[in-house]
């Protein structure tokens, strides 16, 4: 009896320590006013459009979609890469076709320009496991040219390319089941890694990051960003000859960010998620909606940097936005699994 009146009193603060942990760092309090200088200039009938890259040079967006409607996908999908141009408001969108009926379940895209044209990379989540898809994009016709598999994918989310063989590659988690899965969703147990892929080995650069999510690299500077949606930050590295990483610092950005996108000045435009449990319950059909946020991040140099609202939404304009590209005085969002990508205009 006096361990149960020494356990009891233990266990209970323990589990209220754990539930209030769990709503505050996942932003459940936070209260959504939307914000955003501008309209919606246009929607794009386009579902689940979870990523995009724009190519600045040749005026036109790649967008991977799906149309999944759980999150992650509970049946294999036969989703697609979209081509959107850019050079008209006619928005014209033309589906990139290859000739294979094989299932496809496009995630995080990059694309890298080369001479004759462009090489394409996409995560690819199918029953069968996890695969990185490699195209060649030769205007708006797109060709398969492998794909590939390696068990350090392990939870696959995005990736960037630094050139036609060499990308990084994020794992949102360390654990794909069970206890440590739930550690990590909850209680923000750092896991998850990014790996490095040097055109003939995959190796471990970064790890124990909290969800590690949405990547992209500032070529120019030889930065490497890395979101960390369940520690609502954005880690920053400089890379090395190598490929290794050398970590620099973490920028709080107080959302759960996803994917990252720099624009022609180098900031970081990034979709995010503002209340991490609203949005899983959104994704698993839950709630008929979940709050959309983009923020620009202005990175200088270690210590200096600022970070910008852009655009806030109770899920009412789009749900769960996961990817903000600027193009002009314009603003292309994306989603997990909404039906429509939205074109902002700024004031």
């Amino acid at each position: 009896m006096r361990f149960l009146k020494k356990i009891v009193p233990f266990v209970f603060i323990t589990l209220i320590s754990f539930i209030g942990f769990t709503l505050i760092s996942t932003g459940f309090f936070r209260t959504i006013e939307p914000q955003f200088a501008g309209e919606i200039f246009k929607t794009l009938p386009i579902k689940g459009g979870e990523d995009l890259t724009i190519s600045y040079s040749d005026s036109f967006a790649l967008i991977s979609s799906t149309n999944r409607a759980f999150y992650p996908p509970k049946t294999e999908e036969f989703g697609g890469l979209l081509y959107v141009d850019l050079k008209s408001e006619a928005f014209q969108m033309i589906p990139l076709k290859f000739g294979s009926r094989a299932p496809f379940a496009p995630h995080g895209i990059s694309m890298f320009k080369k001479k004759d044209g462009y090489q394409v990379m996409a995560i690819n989540h199918t029953a069968k496991g996890h695969s990185i898809e490699v195209f060649e994009l030769h205007g708006k016709t797109l060709k398969h040219l492998k794909t590939l598999t390696d068990p350090a994918m392990i939870q696959p989310n995005d990736l960037v390319m630094i050139d036609s063989t060499r990308f990084y590659f994020t794992n949102d988690h360390g654990y794909v089941k069970g206890l440590g899965k739930l550690a990590e969703e909850y209680l923000g147990l750092a896991r998850s890694t990014v790996i490095y892929f040097d055109g003939k080995s995959y190796r471990t650069v970064a790890k124990q990051i909290a969800y590690a999510n949405g990547i992209n690299v500032d070529q120019t500077r030889n930065l490497l960003y890395v979101a960390s949606a369940r520690g609502f930050l954005v880690n920053v590295y400089t890379i090395q000859q190598d490929g290794s990483l050398s970590f620099i610092e973490d920028i709080p950005c107080k959302t759960g960010v996803d994917n990252i996108e720099l624009d022609q000045d180098g900031h970081l435009w990034i979709g995010a998620h503002p209340n991490l449990l609203r949005f899983q319950a959104y994704a698993k059909g839950n709630e008929k909606t979940a709050p959309s946020e983009i923020i620009k991040i202005d990175y200088r140099e270690k210590g200096d940097y600022t970070v910008d609202k852009i655009y806030v939404s109770d899920g009412t304009d789009m749900s769960a936005s996961s990817v903000a590209a600027p193009f002009g005085d314009l603003i292309m969002v994306g989603n997990v699994m909404d039906n429509k990508v939205l074109i902002l205009k700024q004031e």
